[in-house]
């Protein structure tokens, strides 16, 4: 399976079996929880932040992109802001004889419009997909129309999102450490 999310405001989707990971270190570590909190945090600010030279954060950042252990930059943007008022998250399980098809099914559904995200799921679900819609008509449309019209779908089940919190906001702040005199990593 090679579809992680949408990647709305990311590049391609990478695959986790194709992937090595790096072996993160504590200012590694730092450098992703503070973009987490901000991700337009300028590389100066950042390396502040961290304790290192602004040409070390450069280095460091650009490493974590590449390895895919950032796997992009993006704007959250509020779906209400753009007329989509309802949120909701839709359990999708595939009929057992279309899992051989479990790839092209995950791409039809992270091309429509109204998908957030898309994730492959262990347990009696397959996907789950989170998605913003006008209204109830046209949420019901969504899951009538392109989901349990499709053959290879056996079950939906849709949980309506009352609210978002974004776990940015509940994640504890990272306090900033203080330079080390000519310490450049």
């Amino acid at each position: 399976m090679t579809i992680t999310s949408t990647g709305r405001g990311s590049s391609e989707p990478v695959s986790p079996k194709i992937l090595r990971r790096p072996v993160l270190d504590e200012v590694d570590r730092e450098i992703l929880r503070i973009l987490r909190a901000d991700a337009r945090t300028p590389n100066n600010a950042l390396a502040a932040q961290v304790g290192i030279a602004p040409s070390t954060c450069l280095t460091r950042v650009k490493a974590l992109r590449e390895s895919g252990v950032i796997r992009g930059f993006h704007a959250d943007i509020d779906p209400a802001a753009l007329g989509h008022n309802l949120q909701a998250m839709i359990a999708v399980r595939v009929q057992a004889t279309s899992r051989a098809n479990l790839e092209p099914i995950a791409q039809h559904i992270a091309r429509r419009p109204e998908v957030l995200d898309l994730y492959f799921v262990a347990g009696a679900d397959d996907f789950l997909v989170h998605v913003a819609a006008r209204d109830t008509e046209a949420l019901r449309a969504f899951v009538v129309d392109q989901l349990s019209a499709r053959p290879e779908v056996s079950y939906t089940e849709t949980s309506l999102i009352f609210e978002h919190i974004p776990a940015a906001m509940t994640a504890p702040p990272v306090p900033p450490r203080p330079a080390r005199a000519g310490a450049a990593r």
